[in-house]
């Protein structure tokens, strides 16, 4: 309407200023396009915490930074890493304790940039657990991953518990499932996916967060590629981590739309529970930092003083050679 107001000769100048502005900013940013295809595993099944992701391929940022980015969901907890490794993905959504301790056996894998700013994990008790100390003398699921033995450890010692004193017995199930089976009083999962998932069903339930419970901020999980591919395939990491980017920061303002693009692609999800956990996630995607996916140096060598003092690992991760800082 405002356009049929203006002369002819300023409509003309006005679409061949606008025409010049346009082949100036695509020879800008042609000049770091890489124009490949990328393959990003995710570290579990798709969910809320994903949706930036989505919603950055429903809108081609992806495509707008030279990349054709192909998302995929991970068999098991160990494919993102094996998937790296033997280089069927470039790109994969890494547990910061999978990262450190892949490093520990001599893989050299890079963060390069965090999803989140604060800690996950969490453990999901009945509601006759009314805090962590409860679980003396109980049984907890766990995963079988390294981490999750030290996660209850620590969050049972900081509520003044005896750890020693929880049974942790190993399974293939959801927290929610293994909860509802009745044959473990908690489980380990995350409060993000697993714990909003809980609470829906069951309201009376618990989730206690590793960093209610003495553990310092850390991001929990980050996006990581192989040093070789850091080196050979630069153009693409960074490419992919910018498209990421601009996928979160528009999911933080307009978050309906971001859920809508996961769940498109991933009808299986309950529509409303997946918004309610975003919204509770959404939060940590900016925690103590001003931009979304910076790695904070501080927050990360914290992380490693307490992943050494856990015995996650056997020593504090090279914070400096873990991750690609500044990226």
């Amino acid at each position: 309407m405002l356009a049929r107001r203006m002369p002819r000769r300023t409509r003309t100048a006005l679409v061949l200023a606008l025409a010049a502005l346009a082949l100036t900013g695509c020879a800008r940013r042609g000049e770091d396009r890489p124009n490949a295809g990328a393959t990003l595993m995710l570290d579990a099944r798709p969910s809320a915490i994903d949706a930036g992701i989505y919603l950055a391929l429903e809108r081609d940022f992806d495509g707008a930074e030279g990349v054709g980015l192909r998302v995929r969901s991970p068999a098991s907890r160990t494919t993102p890493l094996r998937s790296l490794l033997d280089r069927r993905a470039q790109l994969a959504i890494l547990d910061i304790h999978d990262l450190a301790l892949a490093r520990e056996r001599g893989h050299d894998v890079v963060g390069v940039m965090a999803l989140v700013q604060r800690p996950l994990a969490a453990i999901l008790a009945g509601p006759s657990v009314r805090r962590p100390r409860d679980l003396d003398g109980r049984r907890v699921a766990v995963s079988g991953r390294p981490a999750d033995a030290a996660i209850v450890a620590a969050i049972v010692r900081q509520d003044g518990g005896n750890p020693r004193r929880v049974t942790r017995v190993r399974t293939e199930e959801t927290p929610v499932a293994a909860l509802a089976s009745g044959r473990v009083a908690a489980a380990t999962g995350t409060w993000s996916a697993d714990g909003s998932a809980l609470v829906a069903r069951r309201p009376r339930d618990h989730v206690f967060r590793a960093d209610d419970y003495g553990a310092p901020d850390y991001p929990e999980l980050v996006l990581a590629v192989t040093r070789e591919t850091l080196t050979e395939h630069r153009d693409v990491v960074r490419a992919t981590v910018r498209s990421i980017r601009r996928g979160y920061d528009e999911a933080l303002v307009d978050p309906e739309s971001a859920v809508e693009a996961l769940i498109e692609r991933v009808p299986s999800l309950d529509r409303a529970t997946t918004q309610q956990a975003f919204d509770a996630v959404s939060p940590a995607f900016l925690e103590g930092v001003t931009r979304f996916g910076a790695l904070d140096v501080p927050a990360l060598r914290a992380w490693a003083a307490w992943e050494a003092r856990e015995r996650i690992t056997r020593r504090p991760p090279d914070v400096e050679r873990a991750f690609a800082l500044g990226f």
